[in-house]
């Protein structure tokens, strides 16, 4: 049996923390959930991580400068930006960098699905069957 793919969520919001977990720990996805990118960076799941949702905006570093760092140290995790604040330059940084999608927090559960799939299909970590 095969491991499940392991989802990271970074957001200073906890409620949709909680939420986002809920969701992708009903579709068999192992989740770890932080409250700020530095969290995150010193965490052991840095490493183990196929997939992260961040934030855009939050104390401290940003989803964009963690996307930045991320791409400096050569890690190719896929990265999916969901946001309360959708600013076309944001988007564009974003997605230039190569982010999985830009999406504004009121997108529906069904869309995150969509695109945390898609970026494990990807890289070859799909959904445990």
């Amino acid at each position: 049996m095969r491991t499940p793919p392991s989802i990271s969520i970074i957001d200073d919001d906890a409620s949709f923390r909680v939420a986002t977990d809920s969701l992708l720990r009903a579709r068999g996805y192992t989740v770890h959930a932080f409250a700020s990118a530095a969290e995150f960076l010193r965490s052991p799941q840095l490493d183990e991580t196929s997939c992260v949702i961040t934030d855009v905006k939050m104390p401290g570093m940003s989803g964009l400068q963690l996307q930045t760092l991320l791409r400096q140290q050569a890690r190719t995790v896929p990265i999916i930006f969901i946001t309360a604040f959708p600013e076309e330059s944001a988007r564009v940084r974003a997605l230039r960098e190569g982010a999985v999608c830009f999406l504004s927090k009121a997108s529906d559960a069904s869309t995150l699905i969509m695109y945390v799939e898609q970026s494990l299909a990807t890289r070859g970590a799909g959904p445990t069957p």
